[in-house]
């Protein structure tokens, strides 16, 4: 089993930048997650693809709304993901979920995941 724990968020003003990170426990990072992404979801929406990198780290993929304004990293030795997110707009605000993927295989629905964090606020005010 995978647990998975997100931290950072907060409450910052359109323009700032905020780092999100995720720590997993229990089984090996890399072997049980080749695929992980973060997904985000405000009020009265549907959860939303952000960002998402293969097992090493050399495939990343980003939604068009954040493209060139969030990086997402890996570190398999310390369990740990990470979201830096520059430049964040008001329509940013939402609450952010790191998700595992068991199975190798780009995805990009919640459905695909099979492993949740509990989510972190991040609000951005204008």
């Amino acid at each position: 089993q995978v647990h998975l724990v997100e931290s950072g968020g907060g409450l910052v003003q359109a323009g700032d930048s905020l780092r999100l990170s995720c720590a997993a426990s229990g089984r090996i990072f890399g072997d049980a997650m080749p695929w992980m992404g973060w997904f985000r979801q405000a009020p009265g929406k549907e959860r939303e693809f952000v960002a998402v990198i293969s097992r090493n780290g050399d495939y990343t993929q980003y939604a068009d709304p954040v493209k060139g304004r969030f990086t997402i990293s890996r570190d398999n030795a310390k369990n740990t993901m990470h979201l830096q997110m520059n430049t964040l707009k008001p329509e940013d605000t939402a609450v952010y979920f790191c998700a595992g993927r068991r199975y190798d295989g780009l995805r990009y629905v919640p459905i695909d995941y099979d492993y949740w964090g509990q989510g972190t606020q991040v609000t951005v005010s204008s």
